[in-house]
């Protein structure tokens, strides 16, 4: 059965101009975009987002980097999504990520690592209600 996870292009892929790139190898492993949008957040809901991390030390760079250009928010859907997405991400540290992912491809470090996705099915509820309102969801 399909399943739905939420992922963004982050801003230093996008500045660098791999978006194009990277929805590429998403479309070409399965993935079907349920809804797609180009936005620049405040570092607020940054923060709102990344709620999770808000005790962890990286918390205001991470909110500060999120809100510091252009992103693209996505919903995806595909059999195993969640699962297939972070193997098709790869490793946080691209520096550790396997070659062909899209880390080891696109990504310049842990935290400008060009793409962000779920980690679990109660992640990626709470991640695609947070930017996408119901009726955007094809």
């Amino acid at each position: 059965m399909a399943q739905r996870t939420f992922s963004i292009v982050k801003p230093d892929a996008v500045r660098k101009g791999f978006t194009g790139a990277i929805l590429a190898e998403i479309d070409k492993a399965g993935f079907q975009i349920v809804a797609i949008k180009k936005a620049s957040i405040s570092k607020q809901q940054a923060q709102g987002f990344y709620y999770v991390h808000k005790e962890r030390p990286f918390f205001d760079d991470l909110t500060t980097f999120m809100s510091s250009g252009p992103l693209v928010l996505m919903v995806l859907e595909k059999d195993n999504a969640i699962a297939d997405l972070r193997q098709l991400m790869g490793a946080t540290n691209p520096a550790n990520a396997e070659e062909g992912t899209i880390r080891k491809k696109f990504a310049g470090s842990i935290q400008e690592n060009a793409i962000h996705g779920s980690d679990a099915e109660d992640t990626a509820a709470f991640e695609i209600a947070y930017w996408f309102a119901g009726y955007e969801l094809i």
